[in-house]
């Protein structure tokens, strides 16, 4: 298991310093980021929680899922690493084909 930690359902009033405070309790919190929209700054709802190890994870884990944090019933589990994005971002139209025409069609 490892120590970085997904947390979700945050009040929009949550904010990464009641992120850390929330899970201090648990052991030494090297980063608490409750993640925001990039256009308006608003909270996203959510956010994660790094411990410095999977004890304290899995502890916090334990205690912390289903709590309520600033009024508001919280989820807590392992983050999952993150899926690669679709779509090509190796420009053109035509996916490892070479561009948009992909060969000599005359």
């Amino acid at each position: 298991m490892g120590n970085k930690l997904f947390v979700g359902g945050l009040a929009w009033a949550t904010d990464d310093d009641s992120l850390r405070s929330a899970f201090e309790q648990f052991g030494t919190v090297s980063d608490a980021k409750v993640i925001t929209d990039r256009e308006t700054g608003r909270s996203r709802g959510f956010g994660f929680v790094t411990l410095s190890s999977s004890d304290e994870a899995q502890r916090a884990i334990a205690e912390m899922d289903g709590q309520n944090l600033d009024g508001r019933s919280i989820r807590v589990n392992e983050a999952q690493e993150r899926a690669p994005r679709g779509g090509n971002r190796g420009g053109g139209r035509g996916g490892d084909r070479g561009g948009y025409g992909g060969g000599n069609r005359w």
